[in-house]
């Protein structure tokens, strides 16, 4: 893709010369196509690199778009940035997957903490978080129904008694609710979470 232009004209055989500034081709281009999305709706968006990517809803896109992730535990790190990576894409089988992987990634960080189990790791986890009571029972209970709801929806098990996420705005909803409290999580233990 390259923007012609006319640097002179051939008098016998009457058409113009051409040379092709390909960056300008490409982002007048690019900012057609975006154009084009954006009057239909749809939240996609055509990158400098030619690829098109899913934009994220506002509420989370700057965070999507540039948070990195160094937990101390490089499995959850990789789990995390596949998560994100996944999220961003157009497809809505990849956005699934990132919601299974996003939920892999919380049950890992469920063990990160000493403890006996499971339960208080995460309890320690989410005391550290919150000092204050009141909002520490927010934050448990917010813990406990994103638990909850994994185990409920075909997330990350597919038996029979799980219901299907029929709608991508399901996924995307889920998506980002778990992703802000692992967030909020990890930054208030000491991770090192860049935006």
């Amino acid at each position: 893709m390259a923007k012609p232009t006319s640097y002179g004209f051939h008098s016998f055989y009457k058409h113009d010369h051409l040379s092709f500034n390909r960056e300008e081709g490409q982002a007048e281009f690019r900012s057609r196509v975006n154009q084009l999305f954006a009057r239909a709706g749809l939240a996609y968006e055509l990158e400098e690199h030619g690829q098109v990517v899913r934009v994220a809803p506002p509420v989370l896109q700057e965070s999507l778009r540039s948070t990195t992730f160094s937990t101390g535990d490089r499995d959850l790190d990789a789990m995390l940035e596949t998560a994100r990576v996944k999220f961003l894409d157009p497809d809505p089988r990849i956005r699934q997957e990132s919601l299974e992987k996003l939920w892999d990634a919380w049950e890992r960080l469920k063990t990160l903490e000493p403890g006996k189990d499971k339960e208080a790791s995460m309890q320690a986890m989410l005391d550290r978080a919150s000092p204050e009571p009141k909002f520490r029972t927010v934050l448990d209970y917010e813990a406990q129904e994103l638990t909850r709801i994994g185990n409920s929806f075909q997330i990350r098990h597919t038996e029979r008694s799980q219901t299907l996420l029929a709608l991508n705005e399901h996924v995307d909803y889920l998506f980002h609710r778990l992703f802000a409290l692992i967030l909020l999580l990890l930054r208030l233990n000491g991770s090192q979470v860049g935006v």
